[in-house]
């Protein structure tokens, strides 16, 4: 089993940035899977927002978030980070942290069934 927990969440004006982490703990090797961050809005489906290779060389993210949202990750620290500038109203959402033991290409996994393992959420407002 692996555990996730999320943080860095809260209510920023338009424009401004946040930086989300998550941080894993738990069975297997960090650096061996792929993490993503998905995202939730009240009443709509989770989408996937950006997701990272094994060694933060190769990185996708959603057309949505280009240029706005970078991911990375720490092995040695077992966090992945999401640092998401320029931010608008309708990023406002629960921001999951998720993670998988690839059996494809990093960038297969861009869906919510591809996932594994689950962080609890963490809240991003961004006010108008």
């Amino acid at each position: 089993q692996v555990q996730l927990v999320e943080s860095g969440g809260g209510l920023v004006e338009a424009g401004g940035s946040l930086r989300l982490s998550c941080v894993a703990s738990g069975d297997g090797s960090f650096s061996s899977f792929v993490m993503g961050w998905f995202r939730q809005a009240p009443g709509q489906e989770r989408e996937f927002v950006s997701a990272i290779n094994w060694s933060g060389g190769g990185t996708n993210n959603a057309d949505s978030v280009k240029e706005r949202f970078t991911i990375s990750r720490d092995n040695a620290k077992n966090t992945v980070y999401l640092q998401m500038n320029s931010l608008k109203p309708e990023d406002t959402a629960v921001y999951y942290c998720a993670a998988v033991l690839p059996r494809h290409g990093f960038r297969y996994y861009n869906t919510r069934d591809k996932y594994e393992y689950w962080g609890q959420g963490t809240q991003v407002t961004v006010s108008s």
